[in-house]
């Protein structure tokens, strides 16, 4: 289980993992488990730095918030966004050629729109948590949003040949995916109440409507769409929690 974790940790985060043992496809497969537990260290770290910085102006306090929220996360459901979007505009509805793109690292105007877009609704809505004090919202939308993972593994095919997401799809185990979410989903609810609901509700559409648009683009599944599922989640929770 320990190694499962370092992986999640490793798979979501720029922390350090202190280890340089070899992967077992079984522990990567678990790893899903602990994508939560990751969601909510990303979040006390954020809640950490908003006390901190209370007595900067909201403006600031909300741009520290974000810039310490990308440096977290080293920016990987950013490139997964990117990559995303130049291959559902580059790849002009055709699944291989879509696959293809997304494994250029090269980054196009599509990308470099969408990540602006992003950034900006995530820091205008984070201004808008500061100052309504609400700032409690962040400690769980980053559980809410790596808990979409989970569900999307469970429910979209893999796709691309290879590779660690291959291992995740294959050796995930399911029955107690299903248990971590309902569970996950009752403490989010009980913490925040009716925003809690608001945020599950709005997290779940969200990842559904994007899983359809991979269905329909790709067949299902790779790394790429699944960080940019987080980070198209993570601003929708962000707007909900700012205008509650």
């Amino acid at each position: 289980m320990w190694q499962s974790f370092i992986i999640a940790v490793q798979f979501l985060t720029r922390f350090p993992s202190f280890t340089t043992a070899e992967w077992q496809p079984r522990a990567v497969g678990r790893s899903l488990l602990f994508y939560p537990l990751v969601g909510l260290m990303i979040g006390l770290l954020l809640l950490l730095l908003a006390w901190l910085s209370s007595a900067v102006t909201d403006l600031l306090q909300a741009g520290l918030l974000l810039t310490a929220w990308v440096l977290i996360t080293g920016g990987l459901h950013l490139d997964g966004l990117a990559d995303s979007a130049d291959a559902w505009v580059g790849g002009l509805g055709d699944k291989q050629r879509s696959l293809e793109i997304m494994k250029d690292p090269c980054c196009g105007p599509s990308a470099v729109v969408l990540l602006v877009l992003v950034l900006l609704l995530k820091f205008t809505a984070l201004v808008s948590i500061v100052a309504a004090e609400n700032i409690w919202a962040l400690l769980l939308i980053p559980v809410i949003s790596r808990s979409t993972l989970p569900g999307l593994f469970l429910s979209t095919p893999y796709v691309r040949p290879g590779g660690l997401g291959e291992l995740l799809a294959q050796h995930m185990p399911r029955h107690q995916l299903k248990w971590l979410l309902l569970i996950t989903a009752l403490l989010v609810w009980f913490i925040l109440g009716g925003l809690g609901v608001g945020l599950i509700l709005a997290a779940v559409l969200v990842s559904w409507l994007l899983r359809m648009l991979m269905l329909q683009r790709i067949g299902g599944l790779t790394g790429d769409t699944a960080g940019a599922n987080v980070e198209l989640v993570e601003v929708v929770l962000l707007i909900v929690a700012a205008s509650y």
